[in-house]
């Protein structure tokens, strides 16, 4: 199995200097550690490790997705959303969605393989290497009018809709 391997970091911002997301587990390109385990794929699907700094005044809380544009789902695939981080959180652990160190009140979400929690990286065999966007969200509420159940088109627009700021990380991941 050949792993392609397409180096692109992108940080992006909306009204706020500096707003940063970064990550010791991500780097140009997704591994084996954040492919998916099922669905034709037998990576470990541990969720990557996250910190962010500079945030905008106002924050009430956060939100993290993943999402892949290149899913030949002619929507795309959402592989993870968290919400209801509270302001005063900085980072996420490596593996987090496994272990459950979310802090209280925060909530995953249901990801397009239909289970709750990270859903790694699984693109057709053969197919072009996918993006996937890892994206913060500087939130002006301390939480989202939403559940664990809610479809991740819903859960996006209530986001995008208290969005103060957001940064994002775009890696890559393709299957031979």
């Amino acid at each position: 199995m050949k792993y392609i391997l397409l180096a692109v970091l992108s940080v992006t911002s909306m009204m706020a200097d500096g707003f940063t997301l970064k990550s010791n587990d991500l780097g140009g390109q997704l591994t084996k550690v954040q492919e998916f385990s099922g669905f034709g794929c037998s990576g470990q699907n541990i969720s990557p490790e996250l910190h962010w700094s500079n945030v905008p005044k106002g924050t009430k809380s956060f939100a993290i997705s993943m999402y892949d544009p290149d899913a030949p789902t002619g929507s795309g695939w959402w592989h993870w959303q968290v919400v209801n981080i509270p302001a005063n959180i900085r980072s996420i652990a490596t593996d987090a969605s496994a272990k459950h160190t979310f802090p209280k009140g925060t909530l995953e979400i249901v990801n397009d393989y239909g289970t709750v929690g990270f859903g790694g990286a699984c693109p057709p065999v053969g197919d072009k290497a996918h993006q996937y966007i890892v994206t913060v969200y500087a939130l002006d509420v301390e939480t989202l009018s939403v559940e664990s159940t809610t479809n991740a088109p819903i859960v996006g627009y209530q986001m995008n809709a208290h969005t103060l700021a957001k940064a994002s990380l775009v890696a890559y991941y393709g299957r031979d």
